[in-house]
């Protein structure tokens, strides 16, 4: 579950990437996402993922990424098989495959360059709403700490006996709840930690409070937005008016 989890966490880093606008990293994963969703054969798929893997690269975190598609592959076999199944097409099947994993690497791209106060900045830029900033925030900053939490719980269940890789799936499914109440009674507690937390800090208490760290985009963010809108529009203008007049 660590390996997994590893492709989707935020970890700070030094590269380039890291350091453009948080807002800057959100429009390229829009852009790449909006590109999953456009794209029409599994040609254009293959080079808007490529483009992903070279984003990933720049920002040293291939592997990582790397990581996410391979599980994500999982999941892809699964859409590609019911697909088959369905419509017997073996090139419908296979772009709806690879377009879950272009979504899914294009999301964990900004997650994992982003931190979670980055995050919380970018959305009160959007005016979101204060209550649903924070329940989100706080939510994206607890997926490390449960998933920490869950492996300590099996680590110490199986050290007391319990098998949860024998059986049929009923056992299975039965040898989870010993896993599952004691992280259900972690998260509780924590949850009642953290409203005291608030509640010591007058969390409410100011209708529009400031922030301590105003985001302005500098001449290199506002220097990558544009060539990520430019590189956009001339993949998007070659994906449906270039390359169809010379493909049979």
């Amino acid at each position: 579950m660590m390996w997994i989890s590893g492709g989707f966490v935020f970890r700070r880093g030094t590269s380039a990437y890291h350091k453009l606008d948080p807002r800057v990293k959100l429009l390229i994963s829009l852009l790449m996402f909006v590109a999953t969703l456009l794209v029409k054969a599994v040609y254009e798929m293959a080079v808007v993922i490529a483009f992903m893997v070279a984003v990933a690269a720049v920002a040293t975190v291939l592997k990582r990424v790397l990581r996410t598609m391979a599980f994500t592959a999982l999941f892809s076999a699964f859409i590609f098989g019911v697909n088959m199944l369905a419509t017997r097409n073996l090139f419908s099947s296979t772009l709806y495959a690879t377009r879950f994993v272009a979504i899914v690497v294009s999301t964990s791209l900004f997650f994992i360059t982003t931190s979670p106060d980055e995050l919380e900045q970018v959305m009160k830029t959007f005016r979101f709403p204060r209550d649903i900033v924070f329940a989100f925030v706080t939510a994206v900053r607890f997926i490390p700490v449960m998933m920490l939490d869950t492996i300590q719980i099996m680590d110490a269940q199986k050290s007391r006996g319990l098998e949860l890789e024998k059986g049929n799936i009923l056992r299975r499914v039965r040898n989870m709840i010993p896993i599952l109440i004691p992280l259900v009674v972690n998260s509780v507690v924590r949850s009642g930690e953290l409203a005291e937390a608030m509640e010591s800090r007058a969390y409410g208490a100011v209708p529009r409070p400031t922030s301590l760290v105003a985001y302005r985009a500098g001449g290199r963010d506002v220097a990558v937005a544009a060539a990520a809108v430019l590189v956009f529009a001339l993949t998007a203008y070659s994906f449906y008016y270039i390359l169809p007049l010379h493909l049979p």
